[in-house]
């Protein structure tokens, strides 16, 4: 089935080989990063920022579970919603995958997520993360 972005430019590619990443924007005035991407930095004001590949990887900083659907949103519910920080330090609000195995402080990956489908029948996607496997978890190295 064809899959469709909710958003073009918020991640790519659609399909999840592991390579999956969000977009953001990377400032070359001020150096610092940003998600989504955009031209002008949100932080200085230049309109020097170009694209950036973010983190796969990242802790959940807030998780909450969502049981009524918002207006117009048809996709599956209950869901998770939240704000992760990326490994790289920058916090983005996301849905939240298994949200029972979530709560501050959980390690987290990105994954796709399918919401809908469009008139044309293909499939809309988004991203989201999901608890880590615990045997994903990076280890402790002893001193």
């Amino acid at each position: 089935m064809t899959r469709v972005a909710v958003k073009e430019g918020l991640f790519e590619p659609l399909e999840d080989h592991g390579d999956l990443r969000l977009i953001g924007g990377s400032c070359r005035a001020c150096t610092r990063r940003h998600f989504p991407s955009q031209r002008v930095c949100p932080y200085c004001g230049e309109a020097s920022c170009e694209p950036a590949a973010l983190s796969r990887s990242g802790t959940v900083h807030l998780c909450t579970t969502v049981i009524s659907r918002p207006p117009g949103y048809e996709g599956p519910a209950p869901y998770g919603f939240g704000v992760v920080e990326l490994d790289d330090g920058i916090r983005v609000i996301s849905r939240i995958l298994d949200p029972d195995r979530a709560a501050v402080g959980t390690s987290v990956e990105i994954a796709l997520e399918v919401i809908g489908s469009d008139a044309d029948g293909r499939e809309i996607v988004t991203y989201a993360f999901r608890p880590r496997a615990a045997s994903d978890e990076p280890r402790a190295t002893p001193r």
